[in-house]
């Protein structure tokens, strides 16, 4: 049986019926959808392997043909997905129209069994070999590139995904460390089992045991039941800790007893637990700051990066940037149901002409900016505007504005809440304001 998802999308359930009772014993797993209009949210949150698509629909498209319209949304999201068409025989000439569009294939119905089957073999067979040929673009979990950077990047990931070699994540902040993280976990041998992150550059002292340990009931005052740490929770699977370099050596003693020993004990418990995990970490501190005894422990160093990966700031990956951008248009003109509008060449040169100090996520937010406020199906480069908390010189100019004042303030609350994963209290803490002030706030901004 081969493993793979293929997506069946026809609005005939006859159809279906007919092609997943074909393919069941053949391939792993079968979706299958009448309505093409919820392909975009399928591609964004599943892994797809192949798709096969009717040419006709009974919808509002008015394109000429609703297949290739559909056809070209899937190239859009996912390009790399094999499609094959399904048509009638009076749609031939469509059909081989969309072969020049990127289709794989197409079927005419009534179709022959064993013809289907072949053609559904060799494609995903290909697209396999493809796959391992080269990761000239990589898209999984968002992470999409193909710089020479990149490629080096995706190269070693896939050659130390497999094994079970503790991973250390270097890279600056809104790289998408988190993202390399899930990826490493997604092609490992501990797949099927937990990835579980933790934060625990946002844990104090008192939390730090407690969250990655757990406790007994009754181990401290709030203590009113047995609680399982991260450990245990991420047994068989892959512990992300994201920020570790931030952690006090108190911490970072306690860490590395756990991962010596590979045994934790709950708080408030003698009894030793044994855990089987695959440690991931991330940290934003060069490694050469981490190499100070003050602030880090080089026992720890050594046990946690055993390989580690520097993930490139945004601007040193020349056109991914762009690839990157019209990812993000495409993503947030499905989340806000509007027409995905497109870069016109001003646009394009303030994007590669741009620094980045926030990174994936600075951009991303601007276009999550622009798509909002789109009025038209082009953007130009003043659709385009970067955040001021990421460029000192906006922000200076902006203190004469009471207007930009005012989007500093929200853009802050929203970055502290998104930094502490909506935890209100620690966020007001970070802000200094109260629970209180920070709820009205909230309220002011609609957030």
């Amino acid at each position: 049986m081969i493993q793979a998802r293929i997506l069946i999308i026809d609005d005939d359930p006859d159809v279906l019926t007919a092609v997943r009772l074909l393919l069941k014993k053949t391939v792993s797993e079968i979706l299958i959808e009448k309505n093409p209009e919820k392909l975009p949210s399928i591609l964004h949150d599943q892994q797809i392997d192949l798709i096969m698509l009717d040419m006709n629909f009974k919808s509002a498209i008015h394109s000429g043909n609703e297949g290739l319209y559909w056809l070209s949304r899937i190239k859009e999201i996912k390009r790399d997905i094999p499609v094959i068409m399904i048509t009638a025989y009076g749609a031939i000439d469509l059909a081989v129209q969309s072969l020049k569009q990127g289709a794989s294939d197409f079927v005419v119905k009534p179709w022959h069994n064993d013809h289907l089957l072949e053609v559904v073999k060799d494609l995903i067979s290909n697209k396999n070999k493809s796959n391992k040929k080269t990761n000239n673009q990589l898209v999984l979990n968002d992470i999409i590139g193909e710089s020479d950077i990149m490629k080096s990047l995706f190269h070693k990931l896939t050659k130390i995904a497999p094994t079970d070699a503790n991973i250390l994540i270097l890279g600056e902040n809104g790289t998408g460390k988190d993202l390399i993280a899930s990826a490493i976990h997604k092609q490992s041998n501990r797949s099927k089992h937990p990835f579980v992150k933790v934060d625990v550059g946002a844990l104090t002292d008192s939390l730090f045991e407690s969250e990655l340990f757990g406790h007994k009931k009754g181990a401290f005052t709030d203590a009113r039941e047995d609680r399982v740490g991260r450990f245990e929770m991420a047994d068989k699977g892959t512990l992300f800790l994201d920020e570790i370099g931030n952690i006090s050596l108190l911490q970072q003693s306690k860490l590395l007893t756990a991962l010596q020993n590979r045994q934790i004990s709950r708080l408030g418990s003698n009894q030793s637990v044994d855990v089987n995990i695959r440690l991931v970490c991330a940290t934003n501190v060069p490694l050469r700051d981490l190499a100070d005894e003050n602030r880090f422990r080089k026992d720890l160093i050594y046990r946690i990066n055993t390989v580690e990966l520097q993930v490139p700031p945004l601007r040193e990956r020349g056109n991914d940037i762009l690839l990157l951008a019209k990812h993000f248009i495409q993503r947030y003109a499905d989340k806000y149901n509007k027409p995905a509008p497109e870069l016109d060449s001003s646009a394009e040169r303030k994007l590669l002409s741009y620094h980045y100090p926030g990174n994936v996520r600075e951009l991303q937010y601007s276009i999550e900016r622009a798509v909002i406020m789109a009025e038209s199906e082009l953007l130009t480069n003043e659709d385009l505007i970067f955040s001021p908390l990421e460029n000192p010189q906006t922000q200076a100019s902006s203190k004469t504005d009471e207007h930009n004042l005012l989007e500093l303030e929200k853009i802050t609350i929203l970055k502290v809440i998104e930094k502490h994963s909506g935890n209100i209290s620690k966020a007001a803490k970070e802000l200094g304001i109260t629970r209180t002030a920070l709820y009205r706030r909230l309220s002011k901004y609609n957030i």
